[in-house]
């Protein structure tokens, strides 16, 4: 429960990067802009390897392939935000995204794909998708 507070934080982080991907993309062209945000992610990530000590390197050869996956997905989503942001706003964007996140969580945890743990979908579950669906429908018509 710790880790909560940060995981809200960062999504809210996520608003705010969804709020300056657009008007870069406008500026500099979509893909040029995503290419920006990752020049930048990665220099500060290889500033915090050389930084943080010693640390033992990947073995990228003995993972499965579907474990990289998240290096194709991760483009896709920024470049989707920033074609998006601009034409149906930060908050439609967003919950858009939150309602496909949670979404396929739920298929995720339920049929335990990735090496997740097992969770069944349950009544709860199924309402809280639900509201989401609803909060979508609602900020469309807003």
């Amino acid at each position: 429960m710790l880790l909560l507070p940060l995981v809200i934080l960062a999504g809210m982080g996520l608003s705010v990067e969804a709020g300056l991907l657009g008007p870069l993309g406008a500026q500099v062209g979509h893909l040029w802009a995503t290419l920006s945000i990752f020049g930048v992610g990665s220099a500060i990530l290889f500033l915090l390897l050389l930084f943080s000590g010693p640390q033992p390197g990947p073995a990228f050869s003995t993972l499965p392939r579907w474990q990289l996956i998240g290096g194709l997905l991760g483009p896709m989503y920024v470049v989707v935000l920033t074609l998006a942001t601009p034409v149906i706003g930060i908050a439609m964007t967003m919950i858009a995204i939150l309602s496909g996140q949670v979404g396929k969580s739920v298929l995720i945890d339920h049929f335990g794909w990735f090496g997740a743990a097992r969770k069944p979908v349950n009544r709860e579950r199924w309402l809280a998708l639900l509201l989401i669906v609803a909060a979508l429908v609602l900020i469309a018509r807003g």
